[in-house]
């Protein structure tokens, strides 16, 4: 590609935390192109976080859990309009540049299908799959120093010649979602930033969570030992075990919450504790103090980005190796006397 681009496609479908961790490619990227439409194309069910960017002109959502579902006549049927639709609308937007941020098949065929003369894409030991590289026609091998995925994530704009001297996470505000967070914290007489703790139990996999009761533990003691108040949020099938830690005086559970509202809970936390998972990462790129536990998963790699945090790895791989006391000595030390 000769010029400046007019039209970039930024393609990252999933997970909720490596959405938040792509962000900064997104600011990258206006910052460097002001006069750019750019689009973010996602899964469904991570769709809203990107609802409302003011640095994206467009969000393009796709579901491919449906797609692998459609095994009748009538929804392949169905999905082979769905698909034909979703490849006019992304030839319409006559895209110069995609990136491909996921490193899988299917993401390298959504790449592909942008139809970009310039597809961006990681080098052969980046890539989650070693057949994305078949969609993409620039392989990026990110320098030694970008340990982090962000900045991994980052080093894909090399070939347009964007090298960002400041990471930049933003994550849009809603009115609706900041006001209903408000009335929560009232009717628990919970205030914002006054020694909350929020504890996130939950984790996608069974691996990457931290035992039930070392969490109640920590919620007791925290409120007891830290003069903390807890806030236990929880997701899908999570409430039983939320409920269960949030069992200490002083902690409370908190309602149902959805992207937005959880977003608005974490940039009223003092200091949030949680596994690798989106919320933790949700949390550190509004600003938030975070202790990360990582059994399975590299600290180095996905840890909670930036300056301010605390990660405790298992050095056996295993989330019951990690201690409450160091956990509670992590939170000491961030949150002070």
């Amino acid at each position: 590609m000769t010029g400046t681009p007019s039209a970039i496609a930024v393609v990252k479908l999933s997970a909720l935390g490596d959405i938040v961790h792509a962000t900064p490619v997104v600011e990258a990227l206006a910052d460097a192109f002001p006069a750019a439409r750019l689009t973010w194309i996602v899964e469904r069910r991570a769709a809203a976080l990107l609802q409302g960017h003011p640095r994206l002109a467009d969000v393009v959502t796709i579901d491919t859990r449906a797609w692998r579902r459609a095994r009748t006549p009538s929804a392949a049927l169905a999905l082979g309009r769905t698909l034909r639709a979703l490849h006019r609308r992304l030839r319409a937007a006559r895209f110069d540049v995609a990136l491909d941020l996921q490193g899988l098949v299917k993401s390298g065929v959504v790449t592909a299908a942008t139809g970009a003369p310039l597809r961006i894409g990681f080098a052969a030991g980046y890539r989650r799959e070693r057949l994305n590289g078949l969609f993409t026609n620039r392989h990026v091998t990110p320098p030694s120093s970008a340990r982090h995925v962000v900045d991994q994530y980052l080093a894909l704009l090399q070939p347009l010649g964007v090298a960002p001297r400041h990471v930049v996470f933003r994550l849009p505000m809603h009115e609706t979602a900041e006001r209903r967070v408000d009335e929560l914290f009232a009717e628990a007489r919970l205030k914002p930033h006054g020694r909350l703790v929020v504890l996130n139990p939950g984790a996608g996999k069974a691996a990457k969570r931290w035992p039930v009761e070392r969490f109640a533990d920590l919620a007791a003691r925290l409120v007891r030992e830290v003069n903390a108040r807890v806030l236990v949020l929880w997701g899908p099938g999570e409430q039983t075990a939320a409920s269960a830690i949030a069992t200490a005086p002083g902690a409370v559970l908190a309602p149902p919450t959805d992207l937005h509202t959880l977003a608005a809970v974490m940039r009223r936390a003092s200091l949030v504790v949680a596994a690798d998972t989106g919320p933790l990462h949700m949390a550190a790129a509004v600003g938030v103090p975070c202790v990360g536990l990582y059994g399975p998963t590299s600290a180095e790699r996905n840890g909670p980005y930036g300056a301010g945090h605390r990660t405790l790895a298992a050095t056996d791989g295993r989330m019951t190796s990690i201690d409450v006391g160091a956990v509670l000595s992590a939170v000491r030390e961030l949150l002070g006397p």
